[in-house]
């Protein structure tokens, strides 16, 4: 097998290769996220290798899993809600229901020297549950037990009932109420190394402190409405999170408080603390700032999604889960994204991790290969990240549920990860997989192609493999698995057979050498498809400026603001503007290739009633407008043809063409004629000029006349048949003369229009 694999040849020969040849790359993060990982990490550096074990130990009847924690037998207990109960998971996956309380949920959980403490809320408790097993019964014991348990009633200071696919709990395991807070939530329970209890509360923010014979009493105040998560430091300080403003206090053993950090995240959702006691913190949502106070009387703002306790609003997420949940319990200040905080031995701070889509909710450390890493359960996509410094991560392993709330770690250095919607227990390590598969993202090349090399690099024992089919889900009848031969004397060719769409997976095996895949660079050459020209458009009277280029495939001609296109809308996205001149004709078309191929643009054109196309321009354009003098071709209706090719990216034998002929346009550079132009006074009357004459074009209707007396204003004229609509038009009128200037000589001039606003004038000098 291959130990190490480099084909990748980014050398002079890449630019040997023939015109249309194309690549897929994947070599980043990004990219290697969009695919499928089975038993497979991606590095935020862009690698695959081969990820911890992660394995299903357990699947709870319960929605969500808050908590867990682990004993010295290698057992874990686990604190759920709906139902709310505790349940206790052998390691060889087995299940006992030993906790099931009135409250909603089961919040956290403590475990010290065979006791485990069980925080329940809302309005909770924390309960006391004794675990030290029961000596083994005689067979007569066990009947008389068996029917005593029948008859029993089920409380909770009695024990647990059992329930479907749990085995119901032994008589030592009993539970009862060690502490009651008298507050609306308990979040998190810690134990210092003298055995006393300490209690994380929320709608107050206070830490309780319990002595073992259940006697409590504040042990620290904050200004927060609630405080998250618990921890200890190697010299016995407490760690608190809060929520409200992401503050990590330290507090002394005698109660004296220190704001360690003040995170850019509204909550503090959890705290570990390494070997060489750096603390880690993760947060979740975003700062807002403080309501505005309501004016004295004033009725609250209604906010039916919230729900109010004490000085804290907790918003109720649409995703259904219980009512007395935190803001961060799943996912509802997914708005602000999530940060993971490195503070060191020495106070200082630093971000370690951050993203706008994945909801930190667990933080522990895992071992493998003897290395301490920092992992991060998550949310809303049930995934493990492993952070190893500032900017370096891998996405190590994703659940079958939606959020990674709590992390335990067990005794033989595997690491315990419970989930919610849906409630399971994962172990992840200690060792790594033997054998994990990556499935790339179906990459789509748009036209049918022919698959080439496959350059790799990478390094161990690896294989991979490839797919190919015509729609886009590989479910769907595909080309069946083909390895790749990497040994083959023609080198790495892909077997696919050619498609549109195409798969690749690559399967890592353990080895001496650890595997890892870098990047991988699919050649291939899609089928050549003709270009297509979308539209042309002719518009006379127009002309480009000479400094004009092509701004993009979608550009009409607009002449004076006004778009002269027959184009779809759609089409018409940005604008080059032709300018107005009467002896030019402006030609612009659009085209697109599939291949993305350089293009080359031939004009031609034809009059009406002629047969062959005659050419229009002497050498191949690139850009996609053209204008010329319109006196080059004579009064008459024209149709331009477009001829496109993509010659320049193919082989002459390969080459296409196509098409496109535009609407018909007529030319008219000939004005009109003014005939017999006659002008005499009235002899009945000498106050007015009698005048009549014709207008007559040889192409175009007559659109328009008017006529001047002695250099005055231009006055309209209307034909004798009052419609202007023919190519000639008979005018017949007076033109009265004021008393003062009825004698003398006078000019009268006429001019007329045609349809395409060529002038023809004439004048006539009258005397009396």
């Amino acid at each position: 097998m291959k130990l190490y694999i480099s084909c990748f040849l980014l050398l002079s020969t890449l630019c040997a290769f023939a015109e249309g040849t194309q690549t897929w790359e994947q070599t980043k993060f990004d990219e290697f996220e969009k695919g499928t990982a089975r038993g497979v990490a991606i590095r935020s550096v862009g690698t695959l290798e081969l990820a911890p074990q992660f394995k299903p130990l357990y699947s709870s009847p319960s929605t969500y899993l808050w908590a867990i924690t682990t004993d010295g037998a290698g057992n874990v207990y686990a604190a759920a809600g709906s139902p709310a109960r505790v349940y206790r998971i052998t390691p060889d996956g087995k299940s006992q229901v030993i906790f099931e309380p009135k409250e909603l949920q089961v919040q956290a959980l403590a475990e010290r020297d065979g006791v485990l403490y069980a925080a329940t809320s809302p309005d909770g408790k924390v309960y006391k549950i004794q675990l030290t097993p029961a000596p083994e019964l005689k067979p007569d014991q066990k009947e008389e037990k068996k029917k005593k348990s029948a008859s029993a009633s089920k409380s909770v200071e009695a024990g647990t009932k059992e329930s479907p696919g749990d085995k119901s709990s032994s008589d030592n395991t009993a539970a009862k109420v060690f502490f009651d807070p008298q507050t609306k939530y308990i979040w998190d329970l810690a134990i210092d190394k003298s055995g006393q209890l300490y209690v994380a509360t929320g709608d107050n923010g206070q830490i309780f402190r319990v002595s073992q014979n259940g006697e409590g009493s504040v042990f620290f105040k904050s200004d927060e409405a609630h405080i998250r998560v618990l921890a200890f430091d190697h010299q016995g300080n407490l760690l608190a999170g809060s929520d409200g403003s992401g503050l990590i206090y330290r507090i002394s053993p005698s109660g004296e408080a220190f704001v360690l950090y003040s995170a850019s995240k509204k909550e503090i959702t959890a705290l570990a603390v390494d070997e060489d006691n750096n603390i880690y913190a993760a947060g979740i949502g975003e700062k807002r700032p403080p309501a505005p106070t309501p004016l004295p009387g004033a009725a609250p703002a209604a906010n039916p999604s919230a729900l109010t306790a004490g000085t804290a609003t907790i918003t109720i997420v649409p995703n259904p889960q219980p009512t007395g949940s935190a803001s961060s319990i799943l996912g509802a200040a997914s708005s602000g994204g999530s940060g993971v905080y490195k503070i060191a031995a020495d106070g200082s701070p630093t971000e370690l991790w951050n993203s706008r889509d994945e909801l930190v909710y667990a933080l522990a450390f895992e071992r493998i290969a003897g290395k301490q890493n920092l992992v991060a359960g998550t949310g809303n996509k049930g995934r493990i990240f492993a952070i190893r410094g500032s900017g370096e991560y891998t996405d190590l392993v994703k659940a079958s549920a939606n959020q990674v709330t709590a992390m335990a770690n067990g005794t033989d250095g595997a690491l315990f990860a419970a989930t919610s919607n849906l409630g399971k227990i994962f172990t992840l390590g200690p060792s790594l997989d033997a054998e994990g598969n990556y499935e790339s993202d179906v990459f789509d090349a748009h036209l049918f192609s022919q698959w080439g090399r496959l350059e790799v690099r990478g390094q161990g024992n690896f294989d991979l493999l490839a797919r190919s089919g015509n729609v886009d889900n590989p479910d769907r009848n595909w080309s069946p698995w083909e390895k790749i031969n990497f040994s083959s004397p023609e080198g790495p060719l892909v077997q696919a057979p050619p498609a549109r769409f195409i798969q690749w997976k690559a399967v890592l095996h353990s080895g001496q050498k650890t595997p890892q895949i870098e990047s991988v660079i699919l050649n291939y050459r899609s089928k050549n498809a003709a270009p297509v020209i979308d539209e042309v458009a002719v518009q006379v009277g127009a002309r480009f400026p000479p400094s004009i280029k092509s701004s993009s495939e979608n550009t009409p001609i607009i002449v004076g603001g006004e778009s002269n296109s027959q184009q779809p809308k759609q089409r018409m996205e940005s604008f080059a503007t032709a300018m107005r001149d009467k002896d030019s004709i402006a030609v612009r078309w659009t085209a697109h290739d599939d291949n993305n191929d350089d293009l080359v643009y031939s004009l031609y054109y034809r009059g009406d009633g002629e047969t062959q196309w005659k050419p229009l321009t002497k050498e191949k354009l690139t850009d996609k407008f053209y204008s010329f003098d319109s006196d080059l071709l004579p009064d008459g209706g024209y149709t331009i043809k477009v001829i496109v090719s993509d010659a320049p990216s193919h082989s002459p034998e390969d080459a296409l063409t196509a098409e496109k002929e535009s609407t018909r346009f007529e030319v008219d550079n000939t004005p009109p004629q003014v005939e017999d132009l006659n002008a005499a006074f009235l002899t009945d009357n000498g106050g007015e000029i009698h005048v009549t004459f014709r207008a007559r074009d040889g192409f175009s209707p007559i659109r328009r006349a008017e006529y001047s007396l002695d250099a005055s204003d231009w006055q309209f004229l209307e034909p004798v048949g009052k419609i202007s609509d023919s190519k000639t038009e008979n005018y017949d009128f007076s033109i009265p003369l004021p008393a003062s200037s009825a004698a003398g000589e006078h000019v009268v001039v006429v001019r007329v229009y045609d349809q395409y606003d060529n002038l023809g004038s004439a004048k006539v000098i009258v005397r009396k």
